[in-house]
């Protein structure tokens, strides 16, 4: 009787777990910790966190197999850390839709899909630009104590003022229908699959499969490879879990004036510049690793660009991967357009010469010195927050 006690509380406690992580959403400060959490174990892991180049390695694989490129890149998608985490991501928010049922194939009339391409293109060809997307050119670019982070924040900001208007405009101008939703069929008992039953289990199998490939890596003595995978799909079950999405932070003060998310990116990031500052001031990694955007015009005007770009597209780098994971099909081709526009954009960069004038990153404690940066900064985001909260109650800055 004990046992069957014990393991009746204990299935119970698991399904209270279960339905306490998958049946409702998590508060986005939530995710803005644990992000910044893992952000650092990246960084003590391998190298700081980033996602652009994961696009252009795909990008620049797509080149290779159509015969335009000479040679093959350097590395295989699946010996690539930062592709591997960006698979990563697209695995956990798949796995993450499916455990809380939300999985679905979503479509969006046409237009959409028109402006997903370009938007795509847009962020592509600002992050090659910028030398960094939305994640790799801004939030870890900041936390890495880079010029360039603070110099695509601003473009950014900018970017999503612009994208924002045109959508605006396009609202009156352009309005388009909504996709019809087929009607669903009620299911008979006993007839077909009951995928609100199936689909936990197959999330669950998604993530054993994600922790068995960890360690496969690990058996090929490729253990830090394998790791950057398992982040990646950390971040995606905590993004979709969460709607943790960057845009918002640029996007919802122009908007709505709602702060929430300038709030969770704002503690995110104090999270994740105090342990680098730890890790850097102590010696715990190169103190200038990760320290290579194009600040400050490289940075500024890409940042500009990627801003139209995510608003167009409806979501940012990282974003664009954790809706492709549950099941968004415009973010499908935003994904592909961002990819080759990346690859595309880079190589004519640098043939053209063109990355040279857009400046070199600077180290910001080699300006103001490690005493005096981690005040500034400190300072600073939290100057975004009370502004974005004064906003939020005034309406200054609240476009519609």
């Amino acid at each position: 009787m004990a046992s069957d006690s014990f393991w009746s509380s204990a299935r119970e406690e698991t399904l209270k777990s279960y339905h306490a992580l998958f049946d409702s959403e998590w508060p986005p400060w939530l995710a803005g910790i644990l992000i910044a959490i893992i952000a650092l174990m990246i960084f003590l892991w391998q190298s700081p966190w980033g996602i652009a180049a994961g696009y252009v390695n795909w990008g620049d694989w797509v080149y290779h197999f159509f015969g335009a490129s000479k040679g093959h890149p350097p590395l295989f998608p699946w010996l690539h850390p930062i592709s591997l985490s960006n698979v990563g991501i697209i695995m956990g928010a798949f796995a993450s839709a499916l455990m809380a049922r939300q999985f679905k194939i979503r479509r969006a009339p046409r237009l959409e899909y028109g402006k997903g391409i370009v938007g795509g293109i847009l962020m592509g060809t600002g992050a090659a630009m910028a030398k960094g997307c939305n994640v790799g050119g801004f939030y870890t670019a900041v936390a890495m104590f880079s010029g360039g982070g603070f110099a695509m924040m601003f473009g950014l900001a900018a970017g999503a003022w612009v994208g924002l208007k045109y959508l605006l405009w396009e609202m009156e101008h352009l309005p388009s229908k909504p996709v019809a939703a087929k009607p669903k069929k009620a299911r008979k008992e006993g007839e077909g699959v009951d995928w609100e039953k199936v689909q936990p289990r197959i999330g669950l199998a998604v993530a054993a499969a994600v922790i068995i490939i960890f360690y496969l890596y690990g058996i090929v003595d490729k253990t830090q490879l394998g790791g950057w995978l398992f982040f990646g799909f950390l971040i995606g079950l905590i993004m979709h879990r969460s709607r943790f999405c960057f845009v918002r932070a640029f996007r919802c003060p122009f908007m709505t004036g709602e702060a929430d998310m300038v709030k969770a990116v704002s503690l995110s990031l104090m999270i994740y510049i105090a342990g680098s500052a730890v890790i850097k001031w102590g010696y715990l990694q190169e103190p200038t690793m990760g320290i290579y955007h194009s600040f400050f015009l490289g940075s500024l005007i890409g940042g500009f660009i990627f801003g139209i770009g995510m608003l167009l597209s409806g979501g940012c780098a990282s974003s664009t991967l954790w809706r492709v994971g549950e099941g968004q099909t415009k973010l499908m081709f935003t994904l592909v357009s961002f990819a080759m526009a990346d690859a595309t954009a880079g190589r004519i960069f640098r043939a053209t010469g063109i990355s040279k004038w857009l400046g070199k990153d600077i180290f910001l404690p080699d300006v103001f010195s490690w005493p005096l940066t981690m005040p500034l900064i400190t300072v600073f985001f939290l100057m975004w927050v009370l502004a974005a909260v004064w906003n939020e109650k005034t309406e200054k800055f609240v476009v519609f």
